[in-house]
């Protein structure tokens, strides 16, 4: 096992995969994140931590030496390829992730050990009783609907679906497993339950471009919109294509009677 393997970055994405339903591609590197040119102006890719691609999420587990001096790692007498001390040169690329990670439509979270179990010196005491209740509520959206859709994806992950970029830009998740495709449309609490999700038929209607019956729609609701959403009778949501399925207030999938 090596260094990486047994760090508390290690420890903490492992915690993230637990919560998210999804392994992480550790240590990724994007096109389009590099750090200042080298020997003959080239540009290495700066890695992230860790990266689901299903979440388009990106966490980065930045230890004190990201926010303190450090001699250990900043190694003051030594300057890089920016012209700067380490130390000046981690807060440079670290600013660069901050700005270009969400440029590129990825949600990025940055997770330090004071957020989890840690002691005086920011090494985590690796409690996952803990740490993991923290971790879903750091990991967690703000809004309703956006727990509705994390916990669809995360079902859909687990029934071996794979999020892709919607066709359509407003669609809220779309997913493929071998030539299936499902385009969905979920919706959050509501005080307008009936009229919020008459809309969301009403767009999944729009987007009903092909007549593939490899290709199904789905409206995923909160329990409190169920009854709202099976006021379209299952016979007419056969005839459409249209699954509906429900989002417990505990982030549980249920998929509705077809």
């Amino acid at each position: 096992m090596g260094k990486r393997d047994d760090s508390d970055e290690a420890y903490v994405i492992a915690l993230c995969n637990q919560v998210l339903g999804e392994a992480a591609l550790p240590q990724h590197k994007f096109d389009w994140l590099v750090g200042d040119p080298g020997t003959g102006e080239r540009r290495a890719k700066l890695p992230v931590d860790a990266y689901w691609p299903g979440h388009q999420l990106v966490v980065e587990y930045r230890e004190r030496q990201h926010d303190q001096p450090t001699p250990h790692f900043d190694k003051p007498d030594k300057l890089t390829v920016s012209g700067v001390h380490r130390r000046e040169q981690r807060a440079l690329y670290d600013a660069r992730r901050d700005t270009m990670i969400p440029a590129h439509g990825l949600r990025l979270v940055v997770i330090r050990p004071a957020d989890l179990d840690a002691n005086s010196r920011g090494r985590l005491r690796r409690n996952p009783e803990t740490d993991v209740p923290v971790l879903r509520k750091i990991l967690a959206r703000t809004s309703d609907e956006d727990r509705v859709t994390d916990a669809f994806r995360t079902w859909l992950l687990g029934q071996g679906l794979t999020p892709v970029t919607p066709t359509d830009r407003w669609t809220d998740l779309e997913a493929v497993r071998g030539h299936e495709r499902l385009i969905c449309e979920a919706k959050g609490r509501t005080s307008e339950k009936g009229i919020d999700v008459d809309i969301a038929y009403g767009q999944l209607l729009r987007r009903m471009t092909s007549d593939s019956p490899d290709v199904r729609y789905a409206l995923v609701v909160p329990s409190s919109s169920v009854k709202a959403a099976e006021r379209v009778p299952v016979h007419v949501r056969r005839l459409l294509r249209i699954d509906v399925y429900e989002v417990t207030d505990h982030n549980l999938v249920r998929a509705l009677p077809k």
